[in-house]
């Protein structure tokens, strides 16, 4: 067991170039390891080296370490220079680019390395002057005039990941083909020694003057005559949430809320959480717990770089008393939709295709115009004349003419508004929900997510769903469209299966190493009217089995 002959180069090469003197430490000890015989050593090497990071439409995003597969300073400085060429390409020198980040391990030098970068490229370079939530950056590039962002953040991910996301002068993130015309840029600029690429220290910082413009908007966003009446509890999950959410807050008019200390400071280790991402089973208890303890109306989380947003309510418990849950990604959706449209807000309204299929019904009802996306806020962001757009992966966009991006703390803005006026109004989130119901139908929902050690899993579970798709689910017939081949949406590697009352998408998740399938149920409006608790039973009947038929489609455990 010894390391091969061109991975022994591409080692030296990378010692040879890397700035960081705790990467190359790092480098150097594995190899050490593995060349005497340490086989964990060897994999980690080999599978670093096995080739670069691919820049995709949400940037770079893995494990911090050596290697051109991990995310690092040589990686970072290669992309810096990469979009800074792009850019170039596209008539935009000299323009101004703002760029942020988390407070991630390492976010802080990678915004700095890609400020010189850019600075030395000609670009009016303007870095924020501490760890900011990504929706701030986000609204910046329209506020400023900015022709593109750059952001340092894993969003939700492991404590030992960080990525770097990219948006264009118009506020959207990147999709095809401009991410593979950045990432021949950068395979280019890989081609040289990394001192080869010039630095700047011209560039500029910015602080308060961009979350003061941003904390404007957010207030306006609540009208004068808005009820402003509501207890709440908030959680920042170790992230950079904080500060902005409780300005925005008190200059809309709100309460301060009750805060979970132990995660409202920036902490990169993330220590009270297995996975930073408020859906995470456990990763909100500690806020569930306060709400409980102090009988607030609502508890609100967002996740580490707050561009999504989590809301958990009181319903009524078997026992008369309260039983706190967090609402799906969906039912925040529908609540969020409806009051949009109740609120007559001019425009389209969006999901995407893996959301529930309840928002185009309620836009329907209304009359309004609606369209279904593809995954991720890189599409829904770019809808025209957007109105409101989600995603069921708790992002949500409720002012996409400032930020066309998910945005968890104009969201929370907005849920405090809406929560509040139910309130003066002697209603609940879970009354709120229940009419929803009544009115559409229920739309019940939930996922199979199986997360994989070899990503060789889910190419097999998803060849075998397209080579034996059933073609029938829940005791009734599917449609069944492979979404790689195109049509309404451009082509993406999933599965739609589509029934008069069920619905499932199957799909690669596009940042984490997981299969998931996406389970739809629905109950008409007449039976949900009539007996909206059985309604309820029989789409989580429907679920369950959803879930044990999908996973024997695609050869995994439910």
């Amino acid at each position: 067991m010894s390391l091969a002959p061109a991975l022994r180069t591409a080692i030296e090469d990378w010692l040879t170039d890397d700035p960081d003197a705790v990467t190359r430490t790092a480098l150097t000890l594995l190899v050490e390891r593995a060349d005497a015989g340490d086989g964990n050593a060897l994999a980690e090497l080999e599978s670093a080296f096995a080739g670069p990071l691919t820049f995709g439409t949400a940037g770079l995003r893995a494990a911090l370490g050596p290697g051109p597969g991990r995310m690092n300073r040589v990686v970072v400085s290669r992309a810096a220079a990469g979009f800074a060429a792009w850019l170039n390409t596209r008539g935009l020198a000299g323009g101004t680019v703002l760029i942020g980040y988390d407070a991630r391990y390492n976010s802080d030098v990678f915004a700095r390395d890609t400020a010189e970068i850019l600075a030395a490229a000609g670009f009016d370079a303007v870095l924020t002057d501490g760890p900011t939530p990504t929706p701030v950056v986000a609204f910046g590039i329209r506020h400023y005039g900015c022709v593109a962002a750059v952001v340092v953040t894993a969003s939700h991910n492991p404590a030992t990941d960080n990525g770097y996301k990219v948006y264009l002068g118009d506020g959207s993130q990147i999709v095809p083909p401009t991410d593979a015309e950045i990432a021949a840029l950068i395979a280019e600029v890989a081609r040289h020694p990394l001192a080869e690429i010039p630095r700047s220290e011209g560039y500029r910082r910015i602080g308060a003057d961009l979350v003061d413009a941003y904390v404007a908007r957010a207030a306006m966003l609540v009208p004068e005559d808005a009820p402003r009446d509501v207890a709440w509890v908030y959680t920042a999950m170790h992230g950079v949430g904080a500060p902005v959410v409780a300005a925005a807050s008190a200059a809309s008019g709100f309460p301060p809320a009750l805060l979970v200390t132990e995660q409202i400071d920036p902490d990169p280790a993330f220590p009270t959480v297995v996975f930073p991402n408020p859906e995470e089973p456990g990763a909100i208890d500690l806020a569930l717990e306060l709400a409980r303890r102090s009988g607030v109306d609502v508890v609100i989380a967002t996740d580490p770089d707050a561009d999504r947003c989590a809301v958990a309510a009181p319903f009524p418990g078997p026992d008369g008393l309260p039983a706190w849950r967090m609402l799906t990604g969906d039912e925040l959706g529908a609540l969020l939709g409806d009051d949009a449209l109740r609120r007559e807000v001019p425009g389209t309204f969006a999901n995407s295709v893996v959301s529930s299929t309840l928002l185009s019904r309620m836009a329907a009802a209304h009359q309004r115009a609606f369209t279904t996306t593809l995954t991720g806020f890189k599409w829904i962001g770019r809808v025209p004349d957007l109105a409101f757009g989600y995603e069921e992966a708790i992002g949500y966009c409720c002012d996409p003419a400032f930020v066309p991006d998910k945005d968890g703390i104009t969201t929370a803005v907005t849920v405090l508004r809406l929560v509040a006026g139910l309130i003066a109004s002697g209603r609940t989130v879970a009354d709120r929900l229940d009419e929803i119901a009544r009115t559409y139908g229920v739309h019940a929902t939930s996922q199979l997510s199986v997360r994989v050690e070899d990503a060789g899993l889910i190419r097999a579970a998803m060849a075998r769903l397209r080579e034996h798709p059933p073609l029938r689910l829940a005791g009734a017939p599917v449609e069944v469209r492979d979404l790689l081949e195109g049509g309404d949406l451009p082509p993406t590697d999933a599965v739609e299966l589509t029934g008069e009352w069920v619905h499932v998408v199957a799909r690669p998740s596009g940042t984490e190493p997981k299969l998931k399938c996406y389970l739809e149920a629905r109950v008409s409006q007449a039976e949900s009217a009539a007996d909206l608790e059985g309604a309820r039973l029989s789409a989580a009947a429907t679920l369950a089995q959803l879930r044990t038929e999908m996973a024997e489609a695609l050869g995994v455990r439910a």
